[in-house]
C-alpha cells in the first residue's frame, strides 16, 4: 500500500508499518478543504481550511506493542480522511515507533520515549535515535509554523501500561520548572476517564516532557490501560478517551464541569530508583499492579549490593521494570500530593 490511494482508505497505519523508518512526503487535499500533508511514516499533519486557535499532537506507539490508543489514532485518521470528522484544529498525528509495532515490542534497539530532549545524540547511533531526533524537528516544525503566540500548544502522547495498574487509567504531568498546574487539563483527563494525576518533579528525556519545556505546550503521558496485542483490546473501556479526543480536535472549546479537587487522585514523585547494576530485582511479583502501595521499612528494590526500601507509609510503586537498560529508571515512587496550592 503506498500514499497513492490513502485518499481512498485513510488507512495511514498500514502505510507507516509498511514503511518502518521512512516515507516519501506526500500532499492532497479532501473535499472539505482540510490539507492532508504526509510528513513521513507514521506523520500525518491536518489543517482544515478555517483552523482554529489550537494546534494539537496526538502521539501514539512511542512503544510499539501499546495498541489501544495506536487503535483510537488510526481510526481518528480514518475518519478525517473520509470526510467523516471535520477538524477545527491543526493537528499533528504521529505513529511513533512503527517497526516496533511490527515486531510487537516496545522497542527495535533502544527505548524511545528516553530518547527526547537531545538525548538521541548521546552514544552510538541506532534507528531509534534517527527517529527520535526526526520527531522533535516535526514537532518543532509544526508549533512554530505560525508566529501567534496566543495560540494553545497541546501535545497528549498515548500510552498503555506494561502492568495492571489499581488505577487503570493515570496520567504523567511533566515537570513544569515552577510554572502552575492547569485544573483544566485536569478536567480534560477527567473526561478522557483518566483521575489519577502523577507531578512530575524533575525534567526529562520523554516525549511529552520534550512538547512542555521546548514549546510551552500543554503536554501528557496518558497511560489508558494495559498493554495487549492488537484485536484483543476491549475498546469499550477506550470510548471515553476517543469521544474527549475527537471533541478536542473537532470543537472550537470544550466545556468541563465545575473542578473539583475530591474527582482526582493526585500524586507527586517521591523518588526514581535506578538500575546500575546487573543484578537488579524486585521483592514483589511481576503482577504487581502499579500504585501498590508499601508500609515504611518494605522491601522495594535490590540494585546489586544497594537495597531499597519505603522511606513512608504508603510509598507506592510505579512503571517497575527490573529488565531496562543499565542507568535507566526502573522504578518511580509516588505519595499523595501534599501542596494543591500551585493550580490555576
Amino acid at each position: 500500500m503506498t500514499t497513492n490511494n490513502l485518499s481512498q482508505t485513510g488507512d495511514f497505519l498500514s502505510i507507516s508499518r509498511a514503511n518502518e523508518w521512512h516515507l516519501e512526503p506526500s500532499s492532497f487535499s479532501l473535499d472539505n478543504g482540510t490539507q492532508v500533508d504526509v510528513l513521513d511514516t507514521g506523520v500525518i499533519q491536518f489543517t482544515p481550511e478555517n483552523y482554529g486557535s489550537k494546534d494539537i499532537v496526538l502521539s501514539s506507539a512511542v512503544h510499539g506493542n501499546e495498541t489501544a490508543p495506536i487503535e483510537i489514532c488510526d481510526e481518528l485518521i480514518k475518519g478525517i480522511i473520509k470526510g467523516e470528522l471535520q477538524l477545527a484544529h491543526r493537528v499533528l498525528f504521529i505513529f511513533g515507533n512503527p517497526a516496533s509495532i511490527n515486531i510487537e515490542k516496545r522497542f527495535v534497539e533502544e527505548n524511545l520515549n528516553r530518547l527526547f530532549c537531545g538525548a538521541h545524540k548521546n552514544g552510538e547511533q541506532n534507528n531509534e535515535k534517527i527517529r527520535a531526533a526526526k520527531l522533535e524537528a516535526y514537532v518543532n516544525q509544526f508549533f512554530n509554523a505560525l508566529s501567534d503566540e496566543n495560540r494553545k500548544r497541546i501535545h497528549y502522547d498515548l500510552h498503555t501500561a506494561i502492568r495492571d495498574s489499581k488505577n487503570e487509567k493515570f496520567a504523567v504531568y511533566p515537570f513544569l520548572n515552577g510554572k502552575p498546574w492547569k485544573k483544566e487539563e485536569l478536567s480534560f483527563l477527567l473526561s478522557c476517564g483518566v483521575n489519577t494525576i502523577m507531578m512530575m518533579k524533575s525534567p526529562a528525556t520523554t516525549f511529552s516532557y520534550f512538547s512542555s519545556s521546548m514549546f510551552n505546550a500543554d503536554a501528557f503521558t496518558i497511560e489508558l490501560g494495559k498493554v495487549r496485542p492488537f484485536g484483543e483490546n476491549d475498546m469499550s473501556r477506550f470510548e471515553k478517551a476517543k469521544n474527549t479526543l475527537t471533541q478536542l480536535i473537532s470543537q472550537e472549546t470544550m466545556v468541563f464541569p465545575e473542578f473539583n479537587f475530591a474527582d482526582f487522585e493526585l500524586f507527586e514523585v517521591h523518588r526514581t530508583i535506578n538500575r546500575t547494576q546487573e543484578d537488579f530485582r524486585f521483592p514483589f511479583s511481576d503482577s504487581a499492579a502499579n500504585f501498590t502501595g508499601f508500609a515504611k521499612g518494605e522491601l522495594l528494590a535490590t540494585d546489586g549490593d544497594t537495597d531499597y526500601f519505603a522511606e513512608v507509609d504508603g510509598e507506592a510503586i510505579i512503571f517497575p521494570n527490573a529488565k531496562v537498560a543499565l542507568g535507566q529508571r526502573a522504578l518511580l515512587t509516588v505519595i499523595p500530593l501534599q501542596n494543591k496550592t500551585d493550580f490555576v
